[in-house]
């Protein structure tokens, strides 16, 4: 078996178009290779995949010589050939390579016959290409269309598996710190990383993986991921109920037919153990059929106190080749977490008691998650035009929730705060001589069970009318969520003090004896069912200057049914909702490119986002309307070797939700989960992403972005009062140097370093004060709320690898600095930031 390069599987052989020299073999007869005084032609064509997916990683070679490139994510490649009759090799990693034979005129330009590739058992022998493309040329998948970045009015970044493996990737937030503008907004229970991005949350409904929705209440897996790929702004169009800020699409490994694989061991701070595998290859001696199946198992302690975790995962898929145009995608994917829910230190009186390790839960608190799902993607190519994509996705969440409640209602000293027996902050008449910090912990258990389907279909065609060209895409999608979520009741159990959770206080009368004695307190079934038609053009109006023009139409019905059992009795009552919600989402941008690698684009979109929830009265609740204004600049710089985009947006949400909380005045028990409509929030901000092809083994990823998200014409908040998580400010910069370059021979050939810095500044949590009485809207009210000013931090990481023949050696120490920072939902779950840790990773293809 011929063993590939890193590099190689990371850019599926994709040759560098910047005068860098490819491999190839000795000039044909009848063929000789370029010289200086040769006259030269140009040769234009297109090249599509019968997979269906862009065809920019496929190499165009003109035989026998050095001449070389790699096609636009639409398929069309344009590269300057000896005159004479010459062969065009094009060939990729999993494709079966074609030749065509083009006559080459001296200084005129010439049309190969178009060409379509179709899976086959590629083998290629080791040899290191180190060409890629740039951030403005690597279509997304989540954006749906084969069209490079740079036509596109709106931000997109991609973070490849390179990068992903250079900074040992662990979790989803050690690869967003390459993404400016998106960002973890909190780790509320220390179970999921909380994504957000412009000031708004990336929802379930802002999340994917391979183009299908996860639910992200998960800490997703990291080591099967190809790719990571942001959408940001507005994806309404695309994909409907989408908050505003982008969506994140996580991308995993795909079937190959040419065998290999590999398998890995890491280790870690804190028990970090996490052996990995990866294997892949056709079916059989089969040239239609291929398979990949990589998983992992991970266990570690934790840098906080009696805080442990463990998970399986697994990641099959198989690739059918049905026909010269047609492919199957079947993937799988299985996850189960079992970890101790954590939700950090605690607050008194809104300021943070600083520590990194306190634990504040039972010992015998649980978050036990499984996750499973499958989905299927049928891709066929109509003709050199049409082509037509169909995916079917089911998903299906399981979690138990066993926990003590947050931490809320810590005493700060005074008799007010004691409260009763059996309600939160009730300490018992023994412990009142030293009241400062006492808690009094509730339990809680929560099950729910998700299954969660999605149909899709996209028809795209790329075409002319006349001198126009365009690039259509005409779809439809529809989804439906069914959840069962079982809460039981929430019971006093002892009280600790959180400065010393060692230090335990009797517990209350009629105290629950643990999670077991706990009793139903309601059962909610909904059925989410979503619907929408969309239809977009890429239109080139010019040839440097394209219109993107849009609608999409999206139905949404909510029903729902809760059952609240009654304490005495166990009976059940039953209330029904029903809401129905329907909106069209228009999009439009404009790009001018005035010279060939530069882009200034402007856009405008409209959507809508359904306020599910219900006010303190049970009536539904209006739906929210959003503006989106983006205009930027992108520029692919010397020659294509770095690329960098400067973005500034504006988003005007007409109608803010937000939980009213249980201490408001106006606070109905029997809507517990009720929401209140705060009024306008607008988002502005400014991101800077920069990103360089390798170049004499440096390359380097840099970023900034700004954000100010506050209310601006509320009915509770002043205006200007910011929204809280947010950052205003990041900044990020990786920068690492690979060895392998000619001048480096000997011990030193393999090795690579790096760094990575992330800066995260000023940022808010806590309550925001209320200076309008939310019930009689009389000005001057104070309901003692506060926000807290987090500490800014920031993360210094130190990567080295070294390679020799099979095996791989990575090492890695993070938060060389050690710096302490926290990750806040409201005042009640503060989770501090890891301190410095060291990891090593041996890996060995087989």
């Amino acid at each position: 078996m011929r063993h590939l390069s890193t590099a190689v599987l990371l850019t599926s052989f994709a040759l560098p178009s910047l005068g860098q020299t490819p491999a190839t073999s000795p000039a044909p007869e009848g063929h000789s290779r370029h010289a200086p005084h040769q006259r030269l032609g140009t040769i234009v064509g297109r090249v599509t995949l019968a997979d269906g997916q862009t065809p920019d990683h496929i190499s165009v070679l003109v035989r026998g010589t050095t001449h070389g490139t790699t096609p636009e994510a639409d398929g069309s490649f344009r590269l300057a050939a000896p005159a004479g009759w010459q062969v065009l090799k094009l060939s990729g990693l999993g494709y079966s390579a074609q030749e065509v034979t083009v006559e080459v005129l001296p200084g005129q330009t010439v049309t190969a016959a178009p060409q379509t590739l179709a899976r086959g058992n590629r083998q290629l022998d080791e040899v290191t290409v180190t060409g890629n493309k740039t951030l403005n040329q690597r279509a997304t998948a989540v954006g749906k269309l084969p069209v490079a970045p740079l036509d596109l009015p709106q931000a997109t970044l991609t973070v490849e598996r390179q990068v992903l493996e250079q900074q040992q990737v662990l979790h989803i937030s050690d690869a967003l710190v390459n993404a400016p503008g998106v960002y973890i907004m909190g780790a509320t229970g220390g179970t999921q990383e909380e994504i957000a991005s412009r000031g708004f949350a990336y929802t379930n409904n802002n999340t994917f993986k391979n183009g299908v929705r996860y639910n992200n209440a998960i800490l997703p897996e990291t080591s099967s991921l190809e790719r990571l790929e942001v959408l940001k702004g507005s994806a309404a169009i695309l994909y409907g109920n989408v908050a505003a800020g982008g969506v994140l699409n996580l991308v995993t490994k795909k079937p190959r037919f040419e065998r290999g694989g590999s398998v890995g061991l890491r280790v870690g701070s804190f028990g970090l153990v996490k052996p990995t595998f990866d294997v892949y290859g056709a079916l059989g001696a089969s040239q239609k059929a291929a398979f990949r199946l990589n998983g992992s198992y991970e266990r570690a302690d934790s840098y906080r106190d009696q805080v442990k975790s463990n998970r399986i995962y697994v990641n099959p898929s198989v690739l059918f080749n049905l026909s010269a145009n047609t492919t199957l995608l079947l993937e799988g994917d299985f996850l189960r977490d079992r970890r101790t829910p954590d939700f950090g230190i605690g607050a008194i009186d809104y300021v943070i008691q600083e520590s990194r390790s306190r634990f504040l839960n039972t010992s015998d608190a649980l978050n036990a998650t499984q996750q499973t799902s499958a989905t299927a993607t049928l891709t066929t190519r109509l003709s050199d035009t049409w082509s037509v994509r169909a995916i079917g996705g089911f998903q299906r969440y399981d979690n138990e929730l066993r926990s003590a409640a947050r931490p809320t209602s810590i005493n700060n000293g005074t008799m007010a705060a004691l409260g009763t027996a059996g309600r939160p902050g009730y300490v018992p008449a023994h412990a009142k001589p030293s009241l400062f910090g006492n808690w009094g912990r509730n339990l809680q258990r929560t099950e729910i069970a998700e299954n969660y389907y999605l149909a899709e279909v996209d028809l795209t065609g790329q075409f002319h009318t006349g001198s126009i060209a365009h690039v259509l895409l005409v779809g439809a999608d529809a989804d439906q969520y069914n959840t069962n979520t079982l809460a039981y009741r929430t019971q006093a159990y002892d009280s600790v003090n959180i400065l010393d959770p060692s230090r335990k206080l009797g517990p209350p009368a009629g105290r629950t004896t643990g999670y077991d004695a706990l009793g139903y307190a309601t059962r909610t079934l909904g059925n989410t069912r979503r619907a929408g038609f969309y239809a977009q053009d890429l239109v080139s109006l010019l040839p440097n200057v394209k219109l993107l023009a849009g609608l999409r139409w999206s139905y949404q019905e909510t029903p729902s049914d809760v059952y609240t059992y009654l304490a005495t009795t166990g009976v059940a009552t039953v209330a029904e909702n029903r809401r129905y919600d329907n909106a069209f989402s228009p999009r439009l941008g404009l790009v001018y490119q005035p010279i060939k690698n530069t882009a200034v684009f402007a856009s405008y979109s409209n959507s809508f986002s359904p306020n599910t929830g219900v006010d303190v009265t049970g009536n539904n609740l209006a739906p929210s309307i959003i503006d989106q204004y983006e205009v930027g600049l992108k520029n692919d710089l010397f020659n294509g070797a770095l690329s960098a985009n400067v973005t500034l947006y504006r988003i005007v949400n007409s109608n803010q939700s937000q939980t009213v909380l249980q201490n408001a005045p106006y606070y109905n028990p029997n809507f517990p989960s009720a929401q209140e409509l705060a009024g306008e929030v607008t988002s502005k901000g400014l991101e800077v992403d920069v990103q360089s092809k390798p170049y004499l083994g440096w390359s380097m990823l840099a970023g900034y972005s700004y954000n100010n998200t506050a209310y601006t014409k509320s009915t509770l908040y002043p205006d200007g009062s910011r929204l809280r998580y947010n950052p205003a400010h990041t900044a990020n910069l990786s920068v690492f140097y690979n060895f392998n370059g000619a001048f480096n021979e000997g011990f030193l050939r393999g090795l690579s370093v790096g760094a990575t810095g992330y800066y995260v500044g000023d940022r808010l949590a806590g309550r925001n004060p209320r200076l309008v009485d939310p019930v009689t809207g009389a000005a001057g009210y104070n309901d003692a709320f506060k926000l807290i000013a987090l500490p800014n931090y920031v993360l210094f990481d130190a990567n080295v690898a070294y390679s020799y023949q099979r095996f791989t050696l990575r090492a890695k120490l993070a938060n060389i600095l050690n710096e302490l920072s926290y990750n806040v939902h409201d005042d009640n779950s503060i989770n501090p930031i890891a301190p410095r840790t060291y990891s090593a990773t041996l890996s060995v293809k087989l």
